[in-house]
């Protein structure tokens, strides 16, 4: 597994510097997509330029993504979360759980450990919920108008209070936006059964009822020195001898840290092999779809040494623009059999397909293999975004006695349609190494089984342990 992992950073280096594409996925403007997902047959014919490139998009020749532009009323929401991601992941340990349980959010990662490179707040999103959605919207943009600085109002004495102030209209954003991300994905749906025939893609999601909804926060290496000290600090006895001063080994910490993410393995779990140049490994989400804003880009204000416990934790951050003008989210182009990292305009959303919709829609659309390229060479960089996962009703049944279950790999692409010269031998090597990480779908995925079994084994094989996830 340790090789693998180990030929996956050195042959990314190389992808990255001869081979990697940019990718700037069909934008599909808001207005397009409630004409195309509402009107009458006509108006449908008038647009159905549009209906063809969704699915030239998400079909089996297409990256499996696409953007969608233009929404209005979610600028607020989005940079209000993204905001403010990083500072609930760098809260201690007690003040966090609090927040997360006074706005009904939960984890589905080990926040207690130290040596995280990724922190995610999740909670279940349903289609109908028991706030008023006027009222909602009122509160929560008249909280984000005025958002109150953690810098500014931290002071010991207040710090509970300041904390409160700080992620006062959390729970609501979070609903807010997850509910308008869920619709985007029943909008796509309904485009895409319009055109396979049937509603199947918008049943399966109108049966679940819910979502999940993650705000995640992908760590800098600043952010996991810090999460580590502060963990030391609590832990450290009365009367222990002195060490030099924290501010001389500070470069050594980082380093570690990264060689720490690098060689870590986790419950012999495929996807859990850290390199230092991914922050999430190559994956399928197993869903119908997944819809994500576009990244934010944090870096720190300032960090020093020795400073209260309140302040170094939250010395705040930053927004920058992306470094490479892209997302950082890479996937696999099945077409192009290459590998690219995907553009998208600022404040847009991107929608990725999920091995459910490619199971129920018999491949008319594809699931998208993709991970999250780090830029090692920011060290001090964190990447904020919020995602909403949509999937079929945990009851749901596959039949699959008609679908290729034998998933045909990145690997294979280039066996099948490419004479690969010499040049390309590295990259064809890599999606080698890609594929090792995946279990394949043979293995996971059984006739009669349901989605609630499918999940389970899926996260089994990809992470280890028992494959049950957080109810939050």
């Amino acid at each position: 597994m340790m090789k693998a992992g180990n030929s996956i950073t050195s042959l990314l280096k190389t992808a990255m510097a001869d081979r990697r594409e940019i990718l700037e996925p069909y934008e599909l403007d808001y207005s397009d997509l409630i004409s195309v997902s509402s009107s009458s047959l006509a108006e449908i014919k008038r647009l159905e330029s549009v209906t063809v490139a969704v699915m030239e998009a998400l079909g089996p020749t297409g990256p499996g993504l696409l953007t969608i532009t233009g929404i209005p009323n979610v600028s607020e929401h989005r940079n209000y979360l993204l905001s403010r991601a990083r500072d609930l992941s760098l809260l201690p340990h007690h003040y966090r759980n609090r927040i997360l349980k006074d706005h009904g959010l939960g984890s589905d990662v080990p926040l207690k450990n130290l040596d995280r490179c990724v922190s995610s707040f999740a909670m279940q999103l349903k289609y109908e919920h028991d706030l008023d959605s006027s009222n909602l919207s009122q509160e929560s943009s008249k909280d984000i108008e005025k958002p109150i600085s953690v810098d500014e109002n931290i002071v010991s004495e207040g710090y509970e209070k300041s904390m409160d102030d700080h992620f006062k209209a959390l729970g609501c954003s979070f609903r807010e936006l997850g509910l308008c991300m869920m619709d985007l994905g029943l909008r796509v749906a309904r485009i895409c059964d319009r055109a396979i025939g049937g509603k199947v893609l918008e049943n399966s999601l109108l049966e679940s009822g819910t979502a999940k909804g993650r705000l995640i926060h992908y760590h800098s290496s600043l952010d996991t020195f810090i999460i580590k000290e502060s963990g030391r600090r609590k832990g450290s006895k009365k009367g222990q001898q002195k060490s030099e001063p924290k501010s001389l080994h500070f470069k050594d910490e980082m380093k570690s840290c990264r060689i720490d993410q690098m060689h870590r393995v986790g419950n012999s779990g495929r996807a859990c092999v850290k390199s230092c140049d991914l922050w999430q490994q190559w994956h399928y989400d197993y869903g119908t779809f997944t819809v994500l804003t576009s990244p934010m880009f944090i870096r720190p204000r300032s960090f020093q040494m020795g400073k209260r416990e309140d302040d170094c934790l939250l010395s705040g951050g930053l927004e920058c623009p992306s470094p490479s003008g892209n997302t950082y989210l890479q996937i696999f182009h099945p077409n192009k059999k290459t590998i690219c990292t995907v553009k998208a305009p600022p404040d847009s959303f991107i929608l990725q397909v999920g091995e459910s919709a490619d199971i129920l829609s018999r491949q008319k659309v594809q699931a998208t293999l993709h991970s999250v390229l780090r830029p090692i060479e920011l060290e001090n960089l964190s990447r904020e975004t919020f995602v909403v996962f949509l999937h079929p009703a945990w009851n749901k049944v596959f039949d699959i006695l008609d679908y290729p279950v034998e998933q045909v790999t990145s690997y294979d692409h280039f066996q099948k349609h490419v004479e690969t010269p010499e040049s390309d031998e590295e990259l064809k090597k890599l999606t080698q190494d890609i594929d090792n990480i995946i279990p394949p779908l043979s293995t996971r995925l059984k006739n009669g089984m349901s989605f609630a079994e499918f999940s389970r084994e899926t996260t089994k094989q990809y992470y280890g342990g028992n494959g049950l996830q957080s109810n939050k």
